[in-house]
């Protein structure tokens, strides 16, 4: 009995012993990876002349706090104005950092920092996590991938962009006309503007990428009806987007937001565009090239470059969050903005009418993307709208290796400012371009004249993003703008404000900026 005892003890003790000893190895070698890390870090930090940047001081344990402050301003329609906010708290400086859930952030708008980060040291950068929150809905498309998969996506995408296919602005009338039922049924009295260009731009969109519009314009209100399958998609696609915001933003903790309602909408996004994907596959060179005689189609096009259906899939859906949102977006903010300024729709009105007629005088035909280039106050007050309302006010990138923004750090921000691999850097357009020191004492009034003598600008204005991943289609997307924009002031000269609020409240519920409770405005003969 006592030898069974002492042997029992023996192998207590053996255990007891060797896990100590393997828990001391577990705290010497992570002390030793840290401490090593730590050194090789500080050698590199002294190298460059790196100095620490203004510390955000109430993101809580491990930015625990900060994260939980971000999804309540997303909530409350205040997170995009939290950035500009905390930079006039702290005298306006251009540089901070922060965790958040753990990760170091740092946040900028200095124009030299979005330089390095886009362009100069775009090889030090990535999208990090991009991929994980929108692969479900996106899969690897254009705005997911990195490396060489974005390279072969935008060498495939880059021609359906050229000047030949934005020009065809004439698909957007028959959809422009669906859309004056809308306005026309409330005879002059205010509504919601915003809901219908969302509605109209996944229309246009649909058709240029699909070749066929899913009409979601179409309902009873206005005698046409909508095919429940296409009214289904376009519910589908804007919930599915709300989830990939709210995933954006929880960084990575992604994976904890997988409500079942976000993968059912993805199906439903999923199934839609097979089927036009499938149907595109089926076609033979020459009915694909008699199709081609028809109109120009962006899944027809891009099919004789792959015949990948997920590829196809993919970067379809992908054009179609930006040619939907950013659109819809710049078009209600522009709107939101010309009826609170009534002597600027007067002059716009007149720059239109000087280029494109009005009333009786009217050739549809003369308004294409040569001659709406040629509208300067049009271009202007499309200019100011982007200045205060980018498409993305704020956008990430992640380090893929120890490297350094030019400018941030240090009492006086002078110094350059160490970024580890792994750190996200945020950037933000939209506390940038309404920055004084870019734009002048009335930098947060709307004010299309500044565009007249207004010094370059370079990196202090990002509506479309900056170096190899510009965006593709910005000539689509203001040529779209342009011609609503146009067509709309012919046929509705008279436009009232709402909304008497003296700022609006904006929101990031999809992945673009729009507003919190729609753009209300009234528009008559």
């Amino acid at each position: 009995m006592s030898s069974e005892s002492d042997q029992l003890q023996f192998i207590i003790n053996f255990i007891r012993t060797h896990i100590i000893t393997w828990y001391g190895v577990l705290i010497i070698s992570t002390s030793l990876y840290f401490g090593g890390l730590y050194i090789k870090r500080e050698i590199f930090r002294r190298k460059h002349g790196c100095k620490e940047p203004q510390v955000y001081p109430d993101g809580g344990f491990l930015g625990i706090k900060l994260g939980y402050d971000l999804q309540h301003y997303k909530k409350t329609g205040e997170l995009i104005d939290f950035p500009l906010k905390l930079f006039k708290k702290y005298g306006n400086k251009e540089t901070f950092s922060a965790y958040l859930f753990g990760v170091r952030v740092v946040v900028t708008t200095e124009p030299e920092n979005l330089k390095a980060i886009l362009a100069t040291q775009f090889n030090d950068f990535s999208l990090g996590t991009r991929h994980a929150h929108f692969a479900p809905l996106l899969g690897d498309g254009i705005f997911t991938l990195d490396g060489n998969g974005w390279k072969d996506s935008r060498a495939m995408l880059r021609p359906q962009f050229a000047r030949e296919q934005i020009s065809h602005v004439q698909i957007i009338e028959p959809h422009l006309q669906i859309l004056k039922k809308h306005i026309d049924k409330n005879k002059g009295k205010i509504f919601d503007i915003q809901e219908l260009f969302f509605r109209l731009t996944v229309d246009t969109s649909t058709e240029f990428l699909f070749g066929e519009s899913v009409h979601s314009l179409y309902d009873d209100s206005v005698g046409l009806k909508c095919d429940d399958q296409v009214a289904g998609f376009a519910d589908a696609f804007n919930e599915a987007q709300k989830a990939l915001a709210v995933r954006t933003y929880l960084q990575v903790l992604y994976f904890l937001y997988n409500p079942p309602s976000f993968w059912k909408s993805t199906k439903v996004v999923h199934n839609f565009a097979k089927t036009f994907v499938n149907k595109a596959l089926s076609l033979t060179p020459s009915e694909l090239e008699a199709k081609e005689k028809e109109g120009y189609i962006f899944l027809y096009e891009l099919s004789k470059h792959t015949r990948d259906p997920k590829i196809l899939q993919d970067q379809l859906l992908n054009i179609l969050v930006a040619g939907r949102d950013t659109t819809a977006g710049l078009l209600s903010f522009c709107f939101f903005e010309l009826s609170r300024h009534p002597h600027i729709w007067e002059k716009l009105k007149e720059d239109i009418y000087l280029h494109f007629g009005s009333g009786d005088d009217i050739d549809l035909s003369s308004i294409t993307f040569e001659t709406l280039k040629k509208c300067n106050y049009l271009k202007w007050v499309l200019n100011e709208t982007l200045r205060l309302y980018p498409s993305v006010p704020i956008n990430f990138r992640v380090a893929t290796k120890d490297t350094t923004l030019p400018l941030g750090g240090g009492e006086d921000g002078s110094s350059p400012v160490f970024v580890g691999k792994g750190t996200t850097v945020a950037y933000a357009p939209y506390v940038l371009q309404r920055m004084e020191k870019y734009y002048g004492k009335d930098s947060e009034q709307f004010k299309p004249e500044r565009w007249e003598n207004i010094p370059k600008l370079g990196w202090a204005y990002l509506p479309f993003n900056g170096g190899p991943r510009i965006c593709l289609g910005q000539q689509f997307a203001l040529t779209e703008a342009s011609y609503v924009i146009v067509r709309l002031a012919q046929m509705y000269p008279n436009l009232i404000c709402g909304d008497k609020r003296p700022d609006p409240c904006m929101k990031l519920i999809h992945l673009t900026m729009s507003h919190m409770d729609g753009v209300h405005i009234g528009m008559s003969k």
